[in-house]
């Protein structure tokens, strides 16, 4: 059985103090996703999580962001044992990015030249930490993948870097045999994504980074270097 949720987190996502931030959130949700979009029309590799998506979706032909969709509600089952807790920010998650993305892709074009690609890229790695920085601000709960990484820094004692390193890498690896596209934008989106994000914190989000801190260490630890953030 899943532990008891705590009662800050009862209050914290209660529907008098949510509502106020839903529209944040779903914004910031479909930002993220428009983001992933561009990467993937860019053509020249996506985060780690995303490359594992899009190598699902081209052997089994199902449609990148239903992957995501469809992937996310196992994630959460792997929550129980570790010890995490979803809220409303969560199930959105796993729902709006993943549609946000089936919506934006088609609607986009694919260069083929590499300035063209590059520019559309870089725009999604932007456009991701902006959609980040909107749904972390929110703080309504992490996302599937971002929580089972905490999870398992709470669980086993790893740190967050360690924690998603390691997972990262599994993902990444496996995406790569099915046939998901790495290149440039992974190595961009690796180093680049963590800067973004924590720019677009201290513009979209009131609270401090020592309020981050006192709040979720857990976030505070990753925003200090590099790395990903949101789903």
């Amino acid at each position: 059985m899943p532990p008891t949720l705590p009662p800050a987190l009862v209050d914290r996502w209660s529907p008098r103090k949510a509502a106020p931030r839903l529209p944040g959130l779903l914004a910031g949700l479909v930002i993220f996703g428009i983001g992933i979009a561009l990467m993937a029309a860019a053509g020249l590799g996506l985060g780690p999580w995303e490359v594992l998506h899009q190598g699902i979706s081209r052997y089994t032909g199902i449609p990148l962001g239903t992957v995501s969709i469809l992937l996310g509600f196992p994630i959460l089952l792997l929550w129980i044992p570790l010890g995490e807790y979803p809220g409303i920010g969560t199930v959105l998650n796993v729902l709006v990015i993943g549609s946000a993305t089936n919506v934006a892709l088609p609607l986009l074009p694919v260069p083929t030249e590499l300035v063209p690609q590059l520019a559309m890229m870089l725009a999604g790695v932007v456009v991701i930490g902006i959609g980040s920085g909107l749904y972390l601000g929110a703080h309504l709960g992490p996302g599937p993948r971002d929580g089972l990484m905490t999870g398992m820094h709470g669980r086993f004692g790893w740190s967050v870097r360690r924690a998603r390193t390691a997972v990262e890498v599994t993902v990444l690896i496996a995406g790569v045999l099915l046939g998901g596209t790495v290149g440039i934008g992974t190595v961009v989106f690796a180093f680049g994504i963590g800067p973004v994000v924590q720019t677009a914190l201290r513009v979209l989000d009131r609270e401090t980074p020592a309020d981050i801190a006192r709040r979720d260490p857990d976030l505070a630890e990753e925003l200090a270097g590099p790395g990903t953030v949101g789903e």
